[in-house]
């Protein structure tokens, strides 16, 4: 092998979005020492990833081939609320910039994730996609309405997760592409929307639990729906 030619021998872990939980998955990866080197991506690392400009995710994609295989991939990214943006109670308030800055963070960005981070995976050997959706993105649990920009960018991302799994099913029959609801945990994301009374995880007990389900997974469970306790949510 040449100097300037990729070590697939060297194994990865990738977590994208440095936040709260994806900050705590980077952590507790490096404790357990499983892989060769964890990787983390953000609009704050070298290189930079921003899940609004595709070129980014391209040359990241690049840049992490040409150092190894990614064996897990982690996406931890999400928006929920922001400047001028909120989760909605009433169709009164739905606003299409919202809309479009929420499927464009939750659904659009990931998919382009999955388009260039799918292809590292071995073909040889057991290898984990995952993102981070959310139980309010069931259509089957809507019990209470609103949340309208959040829930509907969220069901999107699930039905990129179960198409994408056919598809790598056919080129990686050993990997697994899974969505995760990691519960309400105590980050910025959630912390202005956690009811009194609700159970909310430190970031560090999220990020194990969700380690725990995938390491549980096998091929049969790619394409699914997953909480942190490893139960199957409805679509």
């Amino acid at each position: 092998m040449s100097s300037s030619e990729p070590d697939k021998d060297v194994r990865l872990a990738v977590v994208i979005g440095c936040g709260g939980i994806g900050g705590a998955f980077v952590e507790a990866l490096r404790a357990e020492g499983a892989f060769d080197a964890v990787v983390a991506l953000g609009r704050n690392s070298t290189p930079a990833l921003d899940l609004l400009d595709e070129a980014s995710i391209a040359a990241c994609a690049q840049w992490l081939g040409a150092r190894g295989t990614p064996e897990l991939v982690i996406d931890a990214t999400g928006v929920l609320h922001g400047p001028g943006m909120a989760p909605e109670k009433s169709w009164r308030e739905l606003d299409p910039a919202a809309l479009a800055q929420a499927f464009a963070i939750n659904a659009i960005g990931p998919a382009l994730l999955m388009k260039h981070f799918l292809p590292l995976l071995p073909r040889d050997r057991r290898a984990l996609f995952a993102t981070l959706s959310a139980k309010v993105g069931s259509i089957g649990d809507n019990r209470l309405g609103g949340w309208y920009a959040y829930r509907a960018s969220k069901a999107a991302l699930n039905q990129l997760v179960r198409t994408a799994s056919i598809e790598l099913r056919r080129s990686r029959p050993r990997a697994i592409c899974v969505a995760l609801h990691p519960g309400t945990v105590d980050t910025g994301l959630s912390a202005p929307f956690a009811k009194s009374g609700l159970q909310v995880q430190p970031p560090e007990r999220a990020a194990k639990r969700l380690l725990t389900v995938l390491a549980g997974l096998t091929v049969e469970d790619s394409g699914e729906f997953f909480d942190y306790r490893g139960e199957h949510l409805p679509w």
